[in-house]
């Protein structure tokens, strides 16, 4: 047995490891990509190999917070891919506008950046008092910071010319107070929002929801995990809600690609047909 494939078994004892003590799966996850994130993390640790980081984190559950925190959080940003949202507004908002309620899952929100940048668009929008948003991650630590509604100020720059190409209304300064080198975004901006823990890879749907938006996640799971979600998702939506991938996932090929049609193909947005 080689070193890459010595290397594959620990990471395989591991996942197996951390799913019999914590009940977190990633035994589904993409290879590659969980390969990539556990290295990542052996380099801030004391530990020379993967076999030897296995007894630390089954023993400390610390150290496992801080490991299930590097192997989850994603990269995210407030208005990520900007055309995504401008699309949303002149094409599902108005179809969200003919219900007396709306429900939205916004699913693996990892730090809350982009639950913000959609209840600010329903704000602008009149949809916002209408409409409550479950915002989930299986991320304990994750979820803190996005409750937390506090950003770097460094960001804003950025976040501001994202805000602006996704045609917003007004100037995003309005929806945050600044103060030395942070920024916490408006009270009113979570009244709406429920955050909670919830695991895409073992936990179950959320239902009658309108628009569910889960994007840039798929591509860390395997193709069985795809499919188990995405069936999640397909029993979570009402008849005719909107369902939102990443710019590189698609229904193309999955199992529930025939109860769905394809509304924005750039913005990867499809409406359940049931």
């Amino acid at each position: 047995m080689n070193t890459v494939e010595i290397e594959q078994l620990e990471i395989n004892l591991l996942l197996e490891a951390l799913y019999q003590r914590y009940g977190y799966d990633f035994r589904q996850y993409s290879q590659a990509s969980i390969k990539r994130r556990v290295t990542h993390h052996l380099t801030k640790t004391n530990h020379d190999t993967i076999s030897a980081l296995i007894p630390h984190l089954l023993y400390n559950e610390e150290a496992f917070k801080a490991f299930l925190f590097d192997i989850s959080v994603t990269v995210t940003e407030m208005f990520r891919d900007p055309w995504f949202y401008a699309t949303l507004q002149t094409e599902i908002f108005p179809f969200l506008k003919t219900f007396p309620f709306i429900n939205i899952w916004h699913a693996g929100c990892a730090t809350g950046e982009e639950v913000y940048s959609l209840a600010i668009l329903l704000k602008e929008n009149n949809l916002y008092d209408r409409a409550h948003i479950y915002a989930t991650d299986f991320n304990d630590r994750a979820l803190q910071k996005a409750k937390s509604r506090i950003y770097p100020l460094e960001r804003m720059k950025d976040y501001s010319a994202n805000y602006q190409k996704a045609s917003g209304k007004h100037s995003l300064s309005d929806y945050y107070h600044a103060q030395y080198d942070a920024v916490i975004f408006d009270s009113a901006l979570q009244k709406n929002i429920t955050f909670a823990n919830h695991n895409l890879a073992t936990d179950g749907v959320f239902s009658e929801m309108h628009l569910i938006l889960c994007r840039n996640v798929l591509i860390y799971f395997n193709r069985e995990l795809q499919n188990r979600v995405l069936s999640v998702f397909r029993d979570s939506l009402c008849y005719n809600g909107f369902l939102c991938l990443g710019s590189k996932e698609t229904l193309d090929f999955s199992e529930v690609r025939n109860t769905f049609v394809e509304v924005a193909r750039k913005e990867r947005i499809y409406q359940h047909k049931g």
